[in-house]
């Protein structure tokens, strides 16, 4: 019964239209990437800390959200380590009860040790529903810390949502293919 919940959300989530980021060239995420980075710093400098002393970051830059009593969301992102990107993700969430609209929003997860990165990159990492994120705004950083070996901060970009929770997403991680040219 899960499952078919599950599969239903992310069918209503796609339908929806809000999965804007879905089969993009790898060139459109990272710049896409790269800009959404940018904007969560220019609505909060104090997130430079994170991206400066974290082991990595998986960064969404744009995640669709939609439901009506059964709820789904999907994005791709991009993972870095070092200030390098190796690879690519990919986020679904699926969610029942009290919630009806849509919204689009970029996600960035921290990730506080190189154990933390392992378990995201190996498909052991799942978001639970005691992790909550930090809407990002001037300062919201600054007394953010990491729960569980990550810390998640989001930006809203569109749409109206009754219901923010971030509990219960699921990632697929593919590391970057070595260009044999």
């Amino acid at each position: 019964m899960k499952n078919k919940i599950y599969n239903v959300a992310v069918l209503l989530s796609l339908a929806m239209g809000l999965s804007t980021t879905t089969m993009k060239a790898e060139d459109d995420l990272q710049g896409e990437s790269k800009e959404a980075v940018a904007n969560f710093l220019k609505t909060d400098p104090s997130l430079q800390k994170f991206i400066d002393e974290s082991s990595g970051y998986a960064i969404f830059p744009s995640v669709g959200k939609g439901g009506l009593v059964v709820g789904g969301a999907h994005g791709k992102g991009l993972l870095y380590e070092k200030g390098a990107v190796t690879g690519q993700t990919s986020m679904t969430q699926a969610s029942f009860g009290a919630q009806a609209g849509g919204q689009s929003f970029a996600e960035i997860i921290f990730f506080e040790s190189p154990k933390a990165v392992s378990d995201f990159k190996t498909g052991k990492f799942e978001m639970s529903a005691d992790v909550s994120a930090v809407a990002a705004a001037q300062g919201a950083a600054k007394s953010a810390d990491y729960k569980n070996g990550v810390a998640v901060f989001t930006l809203p970009k569109k749409g109206l949502m009754v219901q923010a929770s971030i509990g219960g997403q699921k990632f697929k991680f593919e590391p970057l293919q070595p260009t044999g040219r």
